[in-house]
């Protein structure tokens, strides 16, 4: 999963980055207007249960890749530079400023969420409208030349999208069947990909949901989501040296997550990704798949071999575990299943494969 972390100069990017992947990625980045790279762990407490059930000689967890690119500013949005950043991102965390700091400025002169939210998806629509009929010219071309029913096919899709962005809607909106994906997959379409817009508060704000809730509701047709993280404040709670006053300031200042867990969460979903996990002595691993994944598919995941053999797949689901203790107490209790290729994997399942090639 390939995390963006986008938005105007001065809203918290960087800092935000920093408390996601470690202040490393921007330091060793060299020339601090290319893009930085780091990768986060998935923090999750099913996780941890299972180091602590299994105690395995190797924990991994499931990561995310993070980019920070370079700053959205009408020069670099006028000469398409940033936009070659963001081609491999498969879903933007936009920042945008809703804390009032006087001696911090904002390129507008006010801050307004609202105003920034719209321009960012409007370049984004541009962007992918410019594209489109571009793409749409060459093929046009090609076509008095000879004709050619992939090109008939990937010319109607165009059309399609170009009416779509026509109307000033996000593609992401759009119902496109798989094979028109296919067809589209290589496209650096940005609007196409999820948006969660990330609200900087103010310390005084974090406790406040509505503006929030106001923004969710507003964007909600445009499937852009929306949470609302004290950037500043989560720093200062990431440089305290240990976790129990980590926690006692979290507690105090009414913070339930951290900006990893509230983000990763969101973007999960957003992609529409689950959980599963494979655990033994030797390893405890987390592992993303697309919901409605098969057992197949999800064994393809660990390794091309498990599903060219596929046999079956011996599935425990996690509360049952966590209820019982250990793996021979959930198969006396006959909650242990035996699936087959096409069970379709839910979140939480820890999965044994049975293979053979």
């Amino acid at each position: 999963m390939n995390i963006g972390i986008i938005g105007l100069p001065q809203t918290g990017k960087k800092t935000l980055f920093s408390l996601l992947v470690g202040k490393g990625a921007l330091e060793h980045r060299g020339d601090p207007s290319k893009t930085a790279r780091g990768v986060a762990e998935i923090l999750d407490p099913r996780f941890d249960a299972l180091v602590k059930i299994y105690s395995p000689k190797k924990h991994t967890r499931a990561r995310v890749d993070i980019i920070l690119p370079q700053k959205i500013e009408e020069h670099s949005v006028s000469t398409g530079d940033i936009f070659h950043d963001l081609a491999e991102v498969e879903v933007f965390c936009h920042v945008v400023r809703v804390f009032q700091n006087d001696s911090i400025y904002h390129i507008w002169g006010s801050v307004d969420p609202i105003r920034d939210i719209d321009y960012v998806n409007t370049e984004f629509v541009l962007h992918d409208l410019i594209f489109v009929e571009k793409r749409l010219q060459r093929i046009e071309k090609d076509l008095k030349k000879i004709k050619d029913e992939h090109e008939v096919k990937e010319r109607e899709l165009l059309e399609k999208l170009k009416r779509h962005l026509e109307n000033e809607r996000p593609l992401r909106t759009l119902d496109i069947t798989p094979d028109d994906q296919r067809l589209i997959a290589s496209y650096p379409l940005l609007s196409a990909r999820e948006m969660i817009v990330v609200l900087n508060v103010g310390d005084s704000d974090v406790k406040d949901a509505a503006r929030a809730s106001e923004i969710a509701s507003r964007y909600a047709a445009l499937r852009i989501g929306c949470v609302q993280v004290a950037v500043e404040m989560e720093a200062e709670i990431a440089a305290l040296e240990s976790d129990e006053e980590k926690r006692a300031f979290m507690q105090e200042m009414g913070l339930e997550d951290t900006a990893l867990h509230i983000l990763t969460g969101q973007c999960i979903r957003a992609l529409g990704l689950l959980s599963f996990f494979t655990v033994a002595s030797a390893e405890v691993r987390q592992w993303f798949v697309r919901r409605g994944a098969t057992a197949v598919e999800a064994a393809g995941k660990i390794h091309t071999d498990l599903a060219r053999g596929f046999i079956r797949a011996e599935v425990i689901g996690f509360d049952d575990l966590e209820r019982l203790g250990t793996e021979e107490k959930v198969k006396s209790a006959g909650k242990l299943g035996v699936k087959g290729r096409d069970y379709v994997v839910e979140d939480g399942d820890i999965l044994f494969i049975r293979f053979s090639v």
